[in-house]
């Protein structure tokens, strides 16, 4: 099998990490954020990480689990934030992200259960900015993300940070809050919801304030659906209207990990 390769991507001055399958990019994955956590407890005695969920972190949290089990790395001293939850739902709703994150990381490694923090669909209506106002204060009072795990949605979400027509500036800025889910969203949440009209068209998602803060961002993005929006984020307009083409603004610190069917429009 051949190895990963570098990719230059010239319209936006971005390396790409390109790996012959999704396997080899979700190892990748893995392998970085394990050694971030070591590094990060090495020099401050603790690692904050952001994690994402969907198909592909399924994977990744399965070999971060598998280290556990083999005891070559520790969440003892790791607190987590979730990027976002649907809103309203229950946490115990199998759909719900904080249910995910049980399944897929929480109960299978030496997490606290103090440091494993999901934005809460269950606050209420009125409490939904003054939640989202703490949350970021949370992660702002433990020295902000050492590492921010990100997928790449179809129409270029990044969390629920959907496209928007703000200008750059003010899209970065935007800090933790409730969204409405875009239609492109919505159709690909069909897959957990059963039907478009069973899909909850909110969601509490971190701002891209604090995505773009974080000391190490890795984008995983695999398989050929992804491609068209790889390409656009990365060779299209700086615009809110493709919020993944805002890393570019942070280009030295994160590192794109795509396969090769992910890669294909890049050139």
């Amino acid at each position: 099998m051949p190895a990963e390769r570098t990719l230059h991507v010239s319209e936006s001055n971005v390396d790409v990490i390109v790996f012959p399958d999704a396997a080899a990019a979700v190892r990748s994955a893995a392998e970085r954020i394990a050694r971030i956590v070591a590094e990060s407890v090495a020099a401050r005695g603790k690692a904050v990480l952001g994690l994402a969920t969907g198909a592909t972190p399924e994977k990744v949290y399965d070999d971060l689990a598998a280290r556990v089990r083999a005891g070559t790395l520790s969440f003892r001293d790791v607190t987590t934030y979730n990027l976002d939850e649907y809103y309203p739902i229950q946490p115990v709703d199998p759909r719900s992200y904080r249910s995910y994150m049980q399944r897929f990381l929480f109960d299978r490694v030496d997490l606290a259960p103090n440091r494993a923090h999901v934005l809460d669909g269950t606050v209420p209506e009125a409490a939904t900015a003054a939640h989202a106002a703490e949350f970021d204060r949370w992660i702002d009072a433990d020295g902000g993300l050492d590492l921010q795990l990100l997928g790449i949605g179809r129409n270029g979400h990044i969390g629920f940070n959907e496209p928007s027509e703000l200008a750059v500036e003010a899209f970065a800025s935007q800090p933790t809050r409730v969204v409405g889910l875009h239609p492109i969203t919505k159709t690909d949440a069909i897959r957990e919801f059963g039907s478009l009209e069973a899909v909850i068209p909110r969601a509490l998602t971190m701002g891209v304030r604090q995505i773009l803060a974080a000391r190490t961002i890795l984008m995983l993005a695999t398989g050929p659906h992804k491609a068209p929006i790889v390409a656009r984020a990365l060779k299209g307009p700086l615009t809110a209207n493709v919020p993944a083409s805002l890393l570019r603004t942070v280009a030295d610190k994160v590192v794109w990990l795509v396969d090769e069917p992910a890669a294909a429009e890049l050139g």
